[in-house]
Order: structure tokens, then sequence, then C-alpha cells
């Protein structure tokens, strides 16, 4: 699933994620790694929104900015 706003639109959304929330994003990446074997973007933005009751964008924002950390972890 492609992001439907800019990558400068996503970087905004990440910067706020841990004011908004109340958790860093290392604490919504553990979130994904313990919860349900989802592997659709999707699905886990879905799973995101209803457990912990955030918006879409938020959603959207962290479950993206993970798939970018863990990419990145793969190449190095």
């Amino acid at each position: 699933m492609t992001l439907h706003h800019s990558e400068e639109t996503h970087r905004q959304l990440v910067e706020r994620i841990p004011e908004s929330t109340g958790k860093d994003m290392n604490e919504w990446f553990a979130a994904l790694e313990a919860g349900p074997s989802l592997s659709r973007f999707d699905e886990r933005v879905n799973w995101l929104r209803a457990e912990y009751d955030l918006s879409h964008g938020q959603a959207t924002a962290i479950v993206h900015e993970y798939d970018k950390v863990r990419a990145a972890r793969k190449l190095t």
C-alpha cells in the first residue's frame, strides 16, 4: 500500500506521534512486534487503530515508519 501523502507530511506526522499518543516511536515499534502476526500494511494499520484507538493518519505513519526502519536494518 502506498502513502496518500508526501514524505514531508509523513515526517511531520511521525514527529507529532509522541506528543499526540503519549508513546515514542520505539514503543509503537515494540507494540507492532508484540502484536499479531499481520503481514499486510492495511491489516497492521487497522489493528493499531482498533487496539489503541489511533487515527488512521497516526496508525499509517507508525506502520510506514516501522517498515522503513525494518528495511534499512536489512540493508546493513
